[in-house]
């Protein structure tokens, strides 16, 4: 009873048995701290799929490897499947098809997967396909900085597809693999490659179409191959013009013909006054057509395209269809001119400046205006011409259109008068191009036939004028190059870069002014012909090759 009734004992009593009941909570602690540490440490060794991509690009160097390998074997944390991979068991006997996303998938055929097997007992391989970033692959920021380039293709969609199956690199199949890539982006052109590695260590891989095939069918690439790797598909994207641009450009086109349409009026009456004159030479006569049609070309050209602009009625009707047929008429007549520039050089050359044909100009007329004439009627009749929406997309993708009386839009063969139109203008610059060509090397060769014995002070002064003749030729040449229409030929470089489309609209648009600048230097070189003064020869005959006869 002491015992009981003592406080200080009965407190003991109580802390022990207290500490007997806490024990097993220690043990059970204890037990819960290693579980942790066991599944903290399983689960950093574990080789997750959702990790693979950022645990090998810890070394850039090796990453692909890396990835190919550990790719086939990574399992993954949730079952819902991963955005852009695919890992499917297929039969050796049936093509494997995989869609990793909606504009991406694999077709593999079944000789590829008995090869693949090899042989293993099991009738399944296993195929992996997933979709990576384009960036992944670019190449380091200096050397991208030296060999970047306004063509430089890009990656259609960013996408790049990994197929993997195996343990060993898969190539030399006999029957390629497919690959098919959507898109819906506008582009030129595109071709299949796939990542090819550095054979150097640490060096960067890099594209290559080796083993690959490209097929376009509607919106789509298909790439065949005969191994499997990283695989993407190249493309040139259509050149859009932002707003800015397209502004500029517009009002460079609206003030370039508007110019050419003054000074074409003015060259007109140089031409005449020569012809006043009593230079009756028949390259006068063509030049006088071949300016008649580029005023018409001009001038068609501004009312057309502001026609909708000055009236509120949008509809196609009787006159724009009538400024369409104006339009093509008047660029038919101005293309068939310039051939005949150029012929007229041509016989100038051959013949030695001695041309008698009966009844010359009629006859270039009868061509030169004819031609288009019928052309154009033809097309009238079939209904070809109407209003036309030329659709401008802009930096930001956003589409707009802007009507001009040109070809219907709505016109079914459209597409075939517009590529007849162009054929016929590359013909043209094609033939006056070998033209312009031949006159420079008969230029040169008229040159050479001065060379002799000569004093040193006659040397010396040749050596003084060398410098003022050479500007001379060089404008002449290129003032002539213009008069024959060779800048429609830079209607190619409007594919390339945003400078080609400032080159190639400044330069059209003021065919005009050439033809005045023209014009000018023929009058001068008729009012040179009263002085005694001596003339460079070589400069002298080519100013004659364009206005003798």
């Amino acid at each position: 009873m002491s015992s009981l009734c003592n406080p200080q004992e009965s407190t003991e009593m109580l802390e022990h048995a207290e500490n007997r009941r806490r024990r097993p909570g220690m043990w059970m602690w204890t037990t819960l701290v290693l579980l942790e540490v066991f599944c903290f440490s399983t689960t950093w060794t574990a080789n997750w799929c959702e990790n693979v991509l950022a645990e090998c690009r810890g070394n850039p160097a090796t990453w692909t490897r890396c990835y190919e390998e550990r790719i086939l074997t990574c399992k993954q944390r949730s079952r819902s499947p991963m955005p852009g991979f695919r890992r499917k068991s297929v039969p050796t006997s049936l093509e494997a098809k995989v869609n990793v996303t909606d504009n991406v998938r694999v077709q593999i055929p079944p000789s590829a997967l008995q090869k693949i097997r090899g042989a293993a007992a099991s009738e399944e391989v296993t195929v992996v396909a997933s979709v990576l970033n384009s960036t992944l692959f670019e190449t380091p920021p200096e050397q991208k900085a030296k060999e970047e380039s306004p063509q430089q293709p890009s990656v259609l969609g960013w996408a790049v597809l990994s197929v993997r199956s195996g343990t060993t690199p898969v190539k030399n199949l006999t029957e390629p693999i497919k690959l098919t890539f959507n898109f819906d982006e506008k582009v030129h052109r595109g071709m299949c490659v796939f990542w090819k590695e550095s054979e150097s260590p640490g060096g960067k891989g890099e594209w290559s179409t080796d083993g690959c095939q490209t097929t376009r069918s509607g919106d789509e690439f298909i790439c065949s191959s005969s191994h499997m790797s990283f695989f993407a598909v190249l493309v040139n994207q259509e050149m859009s013009v932002g707003a800015a641009h397209s502004r500029n450009l517009s009002y460079i086109t609206y003030v370039g013909s508007a110019l050419s349409v003054i000074f074409a009026f003015i060259s007109f009456f140089i031409y005449s006054l020569l012809r006043r004159r009593g230079r009756s030479e028949k390259a006068i006569a063509i030049h006088m057509h071949l300016t008649g049609a580029l005023l018409c070309l001009h001038l068609s050209f501004l009312l057309s395209s502001l026609w909708f602009q000055m009236l509120e009625d949008q509809e196609d009707g009787w006159v724009c269809k009538g400024l369409g047929l104006i339009l093509h008429w008047s660029l038919l007549a101005t293309l068939a001119w310039l051939a005949l520039e150029g012929f007229h050089l041509y016989l100038l050359l051959i013949r030695v400046f001695n041309i008698s044909v009966e009844r010359y100009i009629l006859k270039l007329s009868l061509l030169g205006w004819g031609f288009p004439t019928l052309a154009a009627l033809a097309c009238g009749i079939s209904g070809v011409y109407g209003k036309y929406n030329l659709e401008l997309m802009d930096e930001e993708k956003s589409n707009s259109t802007a009507p001009i009386c040109w070809m219907s839009s709505e016109f079914r063969h459209r597409q075939v008068i517009g590529y007849i139109t162009v054929g016929f203008l590359c013909l043209v610059v094609l033939y006056n191009t070998c033209m312009l060509a031949l006159v420079v090397f008969k230029i040169y060769l008229s040159r050479g036939d001065g060379l002799g014995f000569k004093s040193s002070s006659q040397w010396r002064k040749e050596k003084n004028e060398n410098g003022l003749d050479l500007w001379k030729k060089c404008v002449a040449v290129l003032i002539l190059s213009c008069v024959l229409g060779l800048p429609w030929g830079l209607a190619s470089t409007t594919y390339i870069s945003l400078s080609g489309v400032y080159v190639f609209t400044i330069l059209n648009s003021l065919q005009g002014l050439f033809m005045f600048l023209w014009s000018v230097s023929l009058l001068c070189k008729s009012q040179s012909h009263k002085s005694p003064a001596s003339k460079d020869l070589s400069t002298q005959k080519m100013m004659t090759v364009s206005s003798s006869n």
